[in-house]
């Protein structure tokens, strides 16, 4: 009797475990934003205080809106202090100082370059 609740609480942990380890991926762009927010007003929160707003928006998703000021390949800047990973590569029609709304998750601040970060970033309008 002792071998087997041995066995089963040994299966439970195991399982536990395992579903720990192997979590289904967020999928950003399906996930409700906690946040919807200018890019000048979260950088202005991470600025005052980078503790309180990295516990308010560290691995949330959030929505950001501004002006795009930079473009590469496969990121973004918004109004020089939102830098946005994006999942895809960008559309040709996606020019400099045009109006955007992307939505991510915030992965921090960057307090060098006074940025914050977003990545699996999708672009809304």
């Amino acid at each position: 009797m002792k071998k087997l609740i041995i066995i089963i609480v040994l299966v439970l942990i195991g399982y536990l475990v395992y579903s720990y380890l192997y979590q289904d991926h967020r999928n950003i762009k399906t996930e409700h934003a906690a946040f919807i927010v200018t890019s000048n007003e979260i950088n202005n929160e991470f600025v005052k205080n980078m503790t309180q707003s990295e516990t308010k928006y560290l691995n949330k998703t959030i929505e950001v809106s501004g002006v795009i000021t930079e473009i590469n390949n496969l990121d973004l800047t918004i109004d020089s202090n939102i830098f946005c990973l994006l999942n895809d590569t960008l559309s040709k029609a996606i020019k400099i100082n045009t109006k955007i709304k992307i939505k991510g998750r915030c992965i921090g601040y960057d307090d060098l370059l006074e940025q914050v970060k977003l990545d699996q970033c999708h672009i809304i309008n």
